[in-house]
């Protein structure tokens, strides 16, 4: 109860907006194909989504033993979302809240389920994310819309799809110093030997 009461006071008011958070597992190929319609699938089998509360960047970790206490107690819990940016929390989809709880039993850094359900319209915008799909490719420009680097302009150096991050060199530096990011911190302002649109028109006027 006092783990609970702990939790429950740290938890962030009202859920906030996180872009870019990653869909990370479902435990039968049956009911991922169906993720993507939680709202649905809540109303027709009455699953709920909880937040566990995690030591800050080691959801990873959490993530690992979670995966494995669902397949080896064969709980009936259907997702498991990691959001990006918003760190020591682990949203779980399960039957009710006791197959949550067990999945997180004695999960290490793993500090507990909240005590509130979380609704669906909460973390919605965080399960259409993961339908976008990030087309950045080597040699990219690239500018940073989030971070200390934000709105720098900055040329992709390489590319790790599983970390889903990207290295990336500040153009206007004057040595080149390699900077890791997320996917989702960065946007494609220009592909390598691509000319801009309105460049290319302007030399067609003239």
């Amino acid at each position: 109860m006092a783990e609970n009461e702990q939790s429950e006071e740290q938890k962030p008011a009202g859920l906030p907006t996180i872009a870019g958070a990653q869909k990370v597992v479902e435990t039968t190929p049956e009911e991922k194909k169906e993720t993507p319609k939680v709202e649905k699938k809540q109303e027709e089998l009455g699953t709920h989504i909880f937040a566990l509360r995690t030591t800050a960047n080691r959801e990873d970790q959490v993530m690992d033993f979670l995966v494995s206490n669902i397949k080896k107690k064969k709980l009936p819990v259907y997702s498991v979302i990691r959001p990006h940016g918003m760190r020591g929390y682990i949203f779980v989809e399960s039957f009710d809240k006791q197959s949550a709880e067990q999945a997180a039993f004695n999960v290490p850094y793993a500090r507990g389920i909240l005590p509130k359900e979380i609704n669906y319209s909460e973390i919605e915008h965080m399960l259409e994310q993961v339908k976008k799909e990030v087309d950045i490719r080597k040699n990219d420009v690239v500018e940073i819309i989030s971070g200390p680097f934000k709105r720098e302009n900055a040329k992709v150096s390489r590319i790790d799809k599983t970390k889903e991050e990207v290295v990336v060199e500040l153009l206007g530096a004057a040595v080149p110093i390699p900077i890791t990011v997320k996917m989702d911190s960065v946007k494609v302002i220009r592909r390598e030997n691509e000319t801009p649109a309105e460049d290319s028109k302007s030399e067609e006027e003239i």
